[in-house]
């Protein structure tokens, strides 16, 4: 059995960051299939979704199928060439077995638990999960419950709310029968019909309807685009005019990422206060001399327009704050680029005067 580090180690260039105008989630690439897994409720409503990773680039990939019953999707492949994972065999798992649950949420870091499985037969309807209690965040949906031999044993799918770190991953054995479904259907876009449970391809789809059963049924390639409203679609017509590709910047519900250089801004609008939040993470704090540090962000907040400079953890951010009322296009547009600029500029004053730490990516 390999040692826990290494396994993580291992997974890191597989694992995927995923992320959609509605949520954000995790998923692996198989490169036996040329496919990436995750949960279908991780893409629901999309028809391509935003990926990332420390192997591959920020980039759009298709959704190539939606399984709402098992709640199973699966992605077309990053451009970049990735290592191969295997998924365990069923009987190769056992009740009290030390597991691993691998987490990529969008723009943070890989989290990882560990635990110990407690139930392996832990049935909900009529599908069978892995109990386990490995902790689990939002961000872990999509990701592989890992066996000390390396090898993914589930998908974790979900957590009992207020259960005290009780998870529930759906058992290898459903994803190994349904990619041999998928594959010998076509590898085409396709849905699994969630009444009569049968696979159902874009050469055998009736409209929108189950040519097995009747029921409705709508396929990734069916599935209406994402159209945003209001201020969302100012914030986007903003990014657009700065030149960014809108469909990558999206990064959850009101959440937008943009680069320029080696900055990297966040853009949350919070739609109850009313406010659009440009946070600039720039370098972070070291663990001495920080003195001379605080006191150079406090003189520069007493003299900047439009920006602020705040401290999180040893994070240090400046931040842009805007109004919706007013918000427009034009002045949305000057004020993002001087985020970037001023970015830029005070990250290097801040390592190179005052000795902080360039930040540090996954």
């Amino acid at each position: 059995m390999a040692a826990i580090s290494s396994i993580i180690e291992s997974f890191k260039p597989v694992l995927i960051q995923i992320a959609t105008p509605h949520s954000t989630g995790t998923g692996f690439y198989m490169h036996d299939h040329k496919l990436v897994i995750t949960n279908e409720h991780v893409i629901r409503g999309n028809r391509q979704v935003v990926i990332d990773g420390i192997a591959i680039k920020k980039q759009l990939v298709n959704v190539l199928y939606t399984d709402s019953k098992y709640d199973l999707a699966f992605l077309s492949p990053p451009k970049e060439m990735l290592p191969n994972v295997q998924l365990a065999q069923e009987g190769n798992l056992k009740d009290g077995d030390q597991i691993v649950a691998v987490g990529h949420p969008f723009g943070l870091k890989i989290s990882a638990t560990n635990g110990i499985v407690s139930n392996l037969r832990h049935v909900q309807g009529d599908i069978q999960y892995i109990q386990h209690d490995a902790a689990l965040n939002p961000g872990n949906s999509g990701g592989p419950l890992i066996t000390l031999n390396g090898e993914i044993a589930g998908i974790n799918t979900f957590i009992m709310r207020d259960g005290n770190n009780i998870g529930f991953s759906l058992p290898a054995k459903y994803l190994q029968n349904t990619i041999f479904e998928y594959e010998s259907g076509g590898s085409e876009f396709a849905a699994r019909c969630y009444s009569c449970t049968n696979l159902v391809f874009e050469h055998t789809v009736s409209g929108k309807y189950c040519p097995h059963c009747g029921a409705r049924i709508e396929l990734p390639d069916q599935v209406q685009e994402y159209e945003p409203i209001g201020v969302n679609k100012t914030i986007e017509d903003m990014l657009s005019a700065l030149g960014h590709q809108i469909e990558l910047t999206r990064i959850g519900p009101n959440h937008w990422q943009i680069e320029e250089g080696s900055a990297r801004i966040t853009l949350t609008y919070h739609e109850e206060s009313g406010l659009i939040i440009g946070d600039a993470f720039l370098a972070q704090l070291p663990k001495k001399t920080i003195g001379p540090i605080y006191e150079y962000l406090l003189r520069e907040n007493y003299t900047m327009d439009h920006l602020s400079f705040s401290v999180r953890g040893n994070d240090i951010i400046l931040s842009l704050i805007i109004y919706d009322r007013y918000l427009n296009v034009k002045t949305g547009k000057e004020l993002i680029q001087f985020l970037f600029e001023r970015s830029d500029y005070y990250d290097n004053i801040l390592v190179e005067t005052y000795g902080a730490l360039w930040k540090e990516e996954f």
